[in-house]
């Protein structure tokens, strides 16, 4: 699969990307996106919800009334969970949300996003560009030069570039990242993705090692 190259201005430099059929051009599996993203979401979860059990609780042990015959649920002391202000039985507990997902089938997931993303024609290569300090204008004019100026657009860069990142921090729906930590998420979350040119051989170099 090609794509024509566009520079900053949005206009066609007469130069063409190859993009890998194996990485663009797959069929696509919607049960690894899941996986993926759930991967994704489950290790954002912090983990730290906590709720009282019946021997944290501050109470006497004392036990409130007899065994038999008080017409009600056993009960012994005032931490009992039958009461109010007891502990709670099988409460959340401080816990690790993340699970194990083979690499390959992160790959698919990724591949698969990618898939979609070429078939819906979202994909656009640019000229690699950074600035000399950051301006949010700059960036504004590069995404209306391109024209998806509203949409929710990710830029993929070769490598981290903090000029670039801090000129799109305050565009509302505009997301900059490294070609090295793309994830399946911010693939599928956004309605344009824009490549810087050399961004395409990390990800080839990534997706097919």
């Amino acid at each position: 699969m090609e794509v024509s190259v566009l520079n900053i201005n949005g206009q066609d430099t007469g130069r063409k990307v190859s993009l890998n059929d194996a990485i663009y051009a797959i069929e696509p599996n919607d049960h690894a996106i899941y996986l993926d993203v759930k991967l994704l979401m489950a290790n954002q979860r912090q983990g730290t919800a906590k709720s009282k059990e019946r021997s944290e609780i501050s109470g006497s042990t004392r036990k409130l009334g007899r065994q038999k015959g008080g017409g009600g649920a056993r009960r012994g002391d005032i931490n009992s969970p039958v009461l109010v202000g007891g502990g709670r039985v099988f409460g959340p507990k401080p816990r690790d949300y993340g699970f194990k997902l083979n690499k390959k089938v992160r790959q698919l997931a990724r591949k698969s996003a990618l898939t979609y993303k070429a078939q819906e024609n979202a994909l656009i290569v640019v000229e690699n560009f950074t600035f000399e300090a950051p301006k949010t204008k700059k960036m504004l004019e590069i995404i209306n030069n391109l024209k998806v100026s509203g949409k929710k657009t990710l830029f993929v860069l070769p490598g981290a570039d903090k000029v670039v990142y801090l000129s799109a921090r305050n565009i509302e729906r505009v997301d900059v990242m490294p070609a090295a930590a793309l994830n399946t998420y911010k693939v599928l979350n956004a309605d344009v993705m824009i490549m810087a040119e050399g961004a395409v051989d990390v990800i080839n170099d990534n997706l097919t090692k």
